[in-house]
């Protein structure tokens, strides 16, 4: 398992190492890149993790107040179904917000 991690971190260390070997121009290089290029991607994962949490818990309330009282459920599934859109337009937010980080790599 302690060969696996410190490989992994080797791994990692060469190729960030590598990241200016990869420049176009000496005037095109950006060395905050690599920054970039990782922010983007904790940007769009945290925002996905948080999503996925978020919609699977208002389901749950939803289902929840559905099973309680099946006579609401035409009361709870619009609001349910518009949350869901509002907790997913957040996580096509930071994608866009990637997309543009990667676009100043």
């Amino acid at each position: 398992m302690k060969k696996n991690i410190a490989a992994f971190f080797s791994f990692l260390f060469f190729a960030l190492l590598a990241l200016p070997a990869f420049a176009a121009d000496g005037d095109k290089f950006n060395p905050n890149g690599g920054a970039i290029a990782i922010a983007a991607g904790l940007a769009i994962g945290i925002a996905a993790a948080g999503c996925g949490l978020g919609q699977g818990r208002a389901a749950a309330a939803a289902l929840e107040g559905i099973a309680r009282n099946p006579g609401a459920q035409n009361k709870i599934f619009t609001p349910m179904i518009l949350g869901l859109a509002l907790i997913e337009s957040l996580a096509i937010y930071a994608l866009i917000i990637a997309f543009l980080l990667q676009g100043k790599v």
